[in-house]
This record gives C-alpha cells, sequence and structure tokens, in this order.
C-alpha cells in the first residue's frame, strides 16, 4: 500500500499513520477493505430503533425484576389484613412476576425477531472534507531519481576482450606441474 498524500510504500497494511509524512491511513484501509466505496456513518442524534426480540427480553427482565419489590409489598400488606383476598392478591403477583417474567423473556428470544441486517449503505463524503481545498495526491510513488554525472561511462565488458580460461584447463596445469617435478 502506498500513502496517498506522499506515496511512500508501506511496510505492512497495518500501519496506522505514513512513516514519511505522517499521514493517517486508517480511512485508507476502510476505502480498500470497502472495495473503494466510502461508507454513510449514521449521525449521533438517530434514534437507533430497538428490535422486537430485545424490547421483549427487557419487558421480560423488568417484570422478573419488579416482582422482587411488589410481591414482599403486598406479602406485608397481606399480613396484616384479615380477609384473604390480599394473600391471593400476593399469590398471584408472584405468579406473574416469577414465572410470567421468564417465560416471556424466553418467548422473545426464541420467537420473535431480531435486529434486521443492516446493508453497509455508502455515499459521498462527509461535508466538511468535501469543502477542503483539494490536495495533490499522487496516485503512485514517485519514480526514483537516479542522477548520472556525464562524465561517466559504463563499465567495460572484459569477457568480449579474451575468452574465459575453461574449468579443465587449471586442473591440467596442475598436473603438468607434478609431472615435471617426478622426472
Amino acid at each position: 500500500m502506498f500513502c496517498p498524500q506522499c506515496g511512500q510504500q508501506q511496510v505492512s497494511g497495518a500501519v496506522r499513520f505514513c512513516s514519511r509524512c505522517g499521514f493517517p491511513l486508517d480511512g485508507v484501509i476502510q476505502l480498500l477493505a470497502s472495495g473503494g466505496m466510502m461508507p454513510v456513518y449514521r449521525s449521533s442524534d438517530e434514534p437507533v430503533q430497538t428490535s422486537p426480540r430485545r424490547k421483549g427480553v427487557k419487558q421480560g427482565a423488568l417484570l422478573l425484576l419488579s416482582g422482587a419489590v411488589i410481591v414482599p409489598i403486598l406479602g406485608v400488606i397481606a399480613s396484616f389484613s384479615p380477609s384473604a383476598f390480599p394473600q391471593l392478591l400476593t399469590a398471584l403477583a408472584a405468579i406473574i412476576c416469577f414465572v410470567g417474567g421468564p417465560f416471556r423473556m424466553l418467548y422473545a428470544a426464541l420467537f420473535e425477531e431480531g435486529a434486521p441486517k443492516r446493508l453497509p449503505m455508502y455515499g459521498p463524503p462527509p461535508m466538511a472534507q468535501q469543502f477542503a481545498p483539494p490536495r495533490h495526491n499522487a496516485a503512485l510513488p514517485p519514480p526514483p531519481i537516479v542522477h548520472t554525472p556525464s562524465s561517466w561511462r559504463g563499465r567495460p565488458n572484459t569477457a568480449d576482450v579474451a575468452n574465459p580460461p575453461s574449468v579443465t584447463e587449471n586442473t591440467t596445469r596442475l598436473l603438468d606441474k607434478e609431472d615435471q617435478t617426478n622426472r
């Protein structure tokens, strides 16, 4: 990957800033990962819709936790009342809260729809960057500059002047020297 600002080739794709000019490369990495399309980000003031599944689980949890408050209060009231109605009301509240709450959560988790799958939305870049002064960004890094002095001549190819000796020629010379010393 090359830096879009200065053209410096980066060592790896995990680099967050250009090593030459310090340009942040996070956006470039996201752009390359999404196939060249800029994602549109949702603004923070937009309300987030909860899924029916999440609402059901929250309702079941609220019912279960409210039972921890309502049932003891009704139990205290029933203990001071001479009639059987407050005791029946306490038992009914306990059944609804402590059995109905978990059943509501289970039903929501199993049968209600989850959050909809969001497809990535692409669009123009944010407005702040749209009206910024254009910068000159090279698509490719600049070519390397090679300085060659005018007085420099290329190195001569000496293989053209004389043929290189064969591999066996040196060995043959050594054998000839041994024969002369043995005589």
